[in-house]
């Protein structure tokens, strides 16, 4: 009994490899060269794997495509590429679920409204803060002046540290110049940012309101 099963088994294996080879000896290889002439192989070239190939089956059917084989600088520039596509899918991503949590946070227009107004609320704070300050040191500066024009007027030499504290403090009053500068400015870009927030919120809550009907 064991003989005859291992006679079975000797033919199976043996159509199985007469197969394989019948099915691998119908598939060609199928490229154009640089000058965009077509080429026919039956064993993969280096030629063929420079410029990408086909594989055809005995009835020209082309079942798969090859592309050509990319350098190092081709493959950076994929690389790049394709995490740039990434990087973009994930900031769509982000902000999707950032609106989902938005209308969430924010059931209705008026209470999306008070949160950008304490955003507003709280640059105001910031820009009241800065203008005490500066008007304090402008203060200390025009002190400082005074007391070296008093000195100049007495036909006297002002001392190094008044002029060192002059220029101390005119660093400080132009420092805070700038800072005031940019929170204004910031305040104004918030501003314009706000009205396409709101109107975006507007759209989504349009759409969850269709969405829930």
């Amino acid at each position: 009994m064991r003989k005859p099963l291992l006679i079975l088994a000797a033919v199976a294996m043996a159509a199985s490899f007469a197969a394989f080879a019948q099915n691998t000896s119908s598939v060609r290889y199928k490229w154009y060269d640089g000058e965009g002439l077509v080429h026919y192989s039956d064993s993969l070239t280096a030629e063929a794997m420079k410029y990408g190939y086909d594989l055809v089956n005995d009835r020209g059917l082309v079942v798969r495509r090859v592309p050509r084989q990319l350098n190092a600088e081709e493959r950076a520039a994929a690389a790049k590429v394709a995490e740039a596509e990434a990087a973009k899918q994930r900031a769509a991503r982000e902000l999707a679920t950032a609106e989902a949590q938005m209308l969430d946070a924010y059931p209705d227009e008026e209470a999306y409204k008070i949160s950008l107004q304490q955003t507003l609320d709280t640059f105001d704070q910031q820009i009241h803060t800065t203008r005490i300050n500066l008007r304090s040191q402008e203060k200390a500066l025009a002190d400082l002046l005074a007391r070296a024009a008093e000195i100049e007027n007495a036909k006297k030499p002002v001392p190094k540290f008044l002029t060192d504290s002059v220029a101390a403090q005119r660093n400080v009053v132009t420092g805070l110049r700038a800072t005031l500068q940019r929170q204004q400015a910031l305040r104004a870009q918030t501003v314009q940012d706000q009205v396409k927030q709101l109107a975006r919120y507007r759209e989504l809550k349009a759409e969850q309101d269709k969405a829930s009907q």
